[in-house]
């Protein structure tokens, strides 16, 4: 009796009790996904900018050794053979070199600067890429198990049409015409359930592909669910927002300034360079006159350097850095352009589809209303099986258009905030609020 009822319990225990929602998803993503996994390596790589230039600033000591047989022949003029001297040579050397003026290397020391800041902005792109991403899966899963449902639901209330279509054939009360459409609709649902649980299946596989693992049941959107207008609700902020706050215009912005101090830095290639240099070492050499000796010296010393002509080479790289200047301040403009557009236009997509959302739901209901006239009308015979079978269609088709532009609206509030560079976690944990995780489907 106890091994009966555990086994009557097991399977309550081990059946998980809660649906994951979005932000347990976006979470799983964040330690799973390959291209996030990338981008927050390449972050990693580009902080090391800064302290590679800043080397160029600070001295440098070098340590040199050296060692060498050597095997001479010493001969006289008339070609007699003297002394055939055969010796090592060795000696080692320390050189410190600390540079004193070298604006090139200030200015690269500059740029590294801009290069994590823009490192910081392209992984936040990354970050907001990946909410977007994850949300977008989860999203066309839930529209996924929407459409499906619809479908199978409209397809048992068509069975229960076609079912009275041949009772009623069966007893006189209603033609062959009926029964043959009926089945058509039938089969034609049918081949919508195929067809919906092929994109059901394809959808959990691109939300499991960023996850990396099996997404399971998902938290659906509550019915009570209510959607907010964007705030604030005059468009032209949210463009002024988007020009100035936009991931990607900061990271153009960045590429344009770096590339602005190129050209200056190219242009340092002309400048003297002057550098602190100490030296300390030892040799063992030979000679002739007085046979092996051995050598310490220590020198400290100032080195100038002036470069007067190198081909062309430093005006070529001046003038190829103007050039990378003007593209890189067009890519900005064309950036501002870009996100401005971006923000009206997923502005539109909140506000018409929050108008479209309370639209859909008068749908809905006149929609069952008529449903319910039609069946009424087809028992008395003022209304035939056709009707009654497009009513039926319509209810599903209303209610899976229903849950699309929820969903959509949902995902243009989402790129709305990514637009002026505020898409963050706090929005998942918004929209995080809207879902029930108690609900599985």
């Amino acid at each position: 009796m106890k091994k009966l009822a555990w086994l009557l319990v097991s399977p309550l225990i081990a059946a998980p009790l809660h649906a994951a929602d979005l932000m347990q998803v976006y979470r799983d993503a964040q330690g799973n996904d390959p291209t996030f996994a990338a981008a927050r390596s390449t972050f990693e790589a580009g902080q090391e900018k800064q302290p590679q230039t800043r080397a160029g600033l600070l001295p440098s000591l070098t340590l040199s050794g050296n060692t060498v047989w050597n095997e001479n022949e010493l001969s006289t003029h008339g070609g007699a053979t003297f002394a055939k001297p055969n010796y090592n040579s060795n000696g080692y050397q320390l050189t410190l070199s600390q540079p004193l003026f070298r604006w090139q290397n200030w200015i690269a020391y500059d740029q590294s600067k801009m290069q994590v800041a823009q490192a910081e902005a392209n992984f936040g792109l990354a970050r907001q890429d990946l909410i977007l991403r994850v949300a977008q899966a989860y999203f066309d899963v839930l529209y996924a198990q929407e459409s499906l449902s619809a479908v199978q639901a409209n397809k048992q209330a068509i069975a229960q049409q076609l079912e009275l279509a041949k009772k009623s054939f069966e007893v006189g009360t209603a033609t062959i015409t009926d029964t043959h459409e009926a089945q058509a609709r039938y089969d034609l649902a049918s081949a919508q359930e195929i067809a919906a649980e092929s994109d059901l299946e394809v959808r959990q596989r691109t939300l499991q592909a960023i996850v990396g693992q099996e997404p399971g049941a998902l938290a659906q959107l509550r019915k009570t669910a209510e959607l907010t207008p964007p705030q604030p609700g005059n468009m032209n902020e949210w463009v002024s927002a988007a020009e100035t706050g936009s991931l990607n215009v900061q990271v153009q912005q960045y590429n344009a300034n770096i590339a602005a101090r190129e050209v200056d830095k190219q242009r340092a290639g002309h400048y003297p360079t002057l550098d602190a240099v100490a030296n300390y070492g030892y040799a063992k050499s030979y000679t002739p006159a007085f046979g092996s000796y051995d050598t310490d010296f220590q020198n400290v010393g100032i080195q100038l350097n002036i470069p007067l002509f190198s081909g062309g080479l430093t005006a070529s790289r001046q003038r190829e850095a103007s050039a990378n200047r003007a593209a890189a301040e067009s890519t900005l403009e064309g950036a501002k352009r870009s996100a401005a557009l971006g923000a009206r236009q997923y502005y539109l997509g909140v506000v018409n589809g929050l108008a479209q959302v309370k639209a859909l739901k008068a749908a809905l209901i006149s929609s069952q209303s008529a449903l319910e006239s039609n069946k009424l009308g087809y028992e008395v015979g003022v209304r035939i099986n056709i009707d009654v079978l497009n009513a039926e269609n319509q209810v599903y088709v209303t209610r899976r258009d229903l849950a699309k532009a929820t969903l959509d609206t949902l995902m243009a509030q989402l790129r709305l905030k990514s637009a002026t560079g505020a898409l963050g976690d706090d929005d998942i944990a918004q929209i995080n609020a809207l879902l029930d995780p108690s609900t599985v489907r």
